[in-house]
């Protein structure tokens, strides 16, 4: 809701400015619609062209963010260090092996079905399957693991941030836009030139109108909402940095105990659980599920 209230302060103190200051809104209303057509369609096709049909169905549903926020929450990071806790005290107790029935099929596990929201991320259960599997083959090396790990998370953190650079391209791109269409004002302007001048001052005013979408669009929503969606994917990617946090400790030799107060440390300051909070979330785990 900040997001949309940030909007509507940008509306109202540009063109409440504009208003204050004796400026006339006519020539703007009456040329933005043509403009838009011009400096948009452009920006659309080249939003077109510039991306791929993933990165433009992807951004389509990161705009509900902007209002939402990031998806994980903070009884999401609680959830998660109680799973890791469970898995942990597992491979502790009872070796590496007791853990095959639950990562092959984490569906039908009853460490996982406590925590549906988490099985839903095909991600977090892969990656978590994943490196456990890797445990499993007898690759036991800390820093090993935590390189493929690493790995892992640049190559998702660049996939999810697609639309950010997406926007970010379009933002950059809409003041050059705006100029073309303020030159084919120009040039339409020129070809009235015989015109009087309270004509021709109408023509540039509306041609400038064009220069002045352009800015207002790029610096006044696409760049601020590109910026969002990238605060926002920056933040969701701590959740998995969790789990490699986890993980690699408990390779460490670390308790489960340990391990996931060594993990809560990267949750987000946001949704971070205190110690005291952590130890009741570890001993209110939910039972079994069949």
């Amino acid at each position: 809701m900040v997001q949309l209230g940030g909007i509507a302060v940008v509306f109202i103190m540009v063109f409440g400015g504009f208003i204050l200051a004796g400026g006339k809104l006519d020539v703007i209303i009456k040329s933005a619609p043509h403009e838009m057509i011009m400096i948009g369609g452009a920006a659309l096709g080249a939003f077109l062209i510039g991306n791929s049909l993933g990165t433009l169905i992807q951004t389509g549903g990161e705009f509900v963010k902007l209002v939402t926020g990031p998806k994980w929450k903070a009884k999401d990071y609680n959830d998660l260090l109680a799973l890791l806790f469970l898995l942990c005290k597992t491979m502790k107790s009872k070796g590496l092996i007791a853990l095959e029935q639950h990562i092959e099929k984490p569906e039908e596990s009853s460490i996982f079905k406590r925590y549906p929201r988490i099985t839903h991320d095909h991600f977090a259960i892969d990656f978590i399957c994943d490196t456990l599997r890797m445990m499993t083959m007898s690759l036991e090396d800390p820093h090993q693991v935590e390189t493929a790990m690493e790995k892992q998370l640049e190559k998702h953190h660049h996939e999810a941030s697609g639309p950010s650079h997406a926007l970010q391209g379009m933002a950059d791109a809409l003041p050059a836009l705006g100029i073309v269409a303020a030159v084919l004002g120009i040039v339409k302007t020129m070809g009235a030139i015989s015109e009087p001048p309270e004509v021709l001052g109408k023509m540039i005013g509306s041609a400038l109108v064009g220069t002045f979408l352009g800015v207002f669009l790029a610096y006044g929503l696409v760049g601020p909402i590109s910026t969002r969606l990238k605060q926002i994917c920056d933040e969701e990617a701590l959740f998995y940095h969790v789990i490699r946090d986890v993980l690699v400790a408990h390779l460490h030799g670390n308790s489960p105990q340990v391990s996931v107060e060594i993990g809560r440390g990267s949750v987000p300051s946001s949704a971070q659980p205190s110690f005291a909070e952590l130890e009741k979330a570890l001993q209110t785990i939910p039972p079994e599920t069949g």
